[in-house]
C-alpha cells in the first residue's frame, strides 16, 4: 500500500487577491459616495440644530407676547430687545400695529365679538443665527383695546 502525501509543487494553493482594476473601482466608489454622505450628515445636523432653535424661539416669543398683554405694555408701537436662552442669543423686535383686516361683520377674539376698529395685532420677530444662517420666528395675535385700562 503506498501513502500519498501532499507534494510541496507549486501548485496555487486558491489564494485570490485584489486586482487593480478591483482596488480602482472601489476607490472610485468611495470617491463619490463619502462626500455625498458627509454633505447629508451635515444638511441633517443643521435641520436639528434649526428646528432646536426655533422651538426655542418660538417659546421665547409666545411667553413675551404674554408678559406684553399681561402687563399692558403692548401699547408701544415697536419694542426691541435681546434674551440669551442657554448659550444662544435671540434678538426680537415686537410691533403693535391696528388690525387692518377687511370684514364685512364683526371681529371675533377669543370668543367675543368686538368692533374691530378696537383691535390691535400685536406682533414679535424673533432672530437667531444656526451655522453662521440668519433664521426668524413670526408670531402674532390679536388684541381687543377697547377692553384694556
Amino acid at each position: 500500500m503506498k501513502l500519498r502525501t501532499k507534494s510541496h509543487t507549486s501548485r496555487r494553493t486558491g489564494k485570490r487577491a485584489f486586482t487593480l482594476a478591483e482596488v480602482l473601482a472601489a476607490l472610485m466608489l468611495m470617491a463619490i459616495v463619502v462626500p455625498v454622505t458627509i454633505e447629508a450628515l451635515h444638511t441633517a445636523n443643521l435641520a436639528g440644530e434649526v428646528a432646536q432653535r426655533k422651538a426655542l424661539a418660538a417659546r421665547l416669543g409666545e411667553r413675551l407676547l404674554t408678559e406684553n398683554i399681561v402687563a399692558q405694555q403692548w401699547n408701544q408701537t415697536v419694542q426691541n430687545g435681546n434674551e440669551n436662552v442657554g448659550p444662544y442669543q435671540f434678538k426680537w423686535t415686537m410691533r403693535n400695529d391696528p388690525w387692518n383686516q377687511n370684514t364685512t361683520g364683526p371681529a371675533v377674539v377669543n370668543g367675543s365679538t368686538i368692533n374691530s376698529a378696537g383691535v390691535h395685532q400685536l406682533s414679535i420677530d424673533v432672530n437667531f443665527t444656526a451655522q453662521n444662517k440668519n433664521y426668524s420666528v413670526h408670531l402674532s395675535t390679536l388684541i381687543d383695546t377697547t377692553q384694556q385700562h
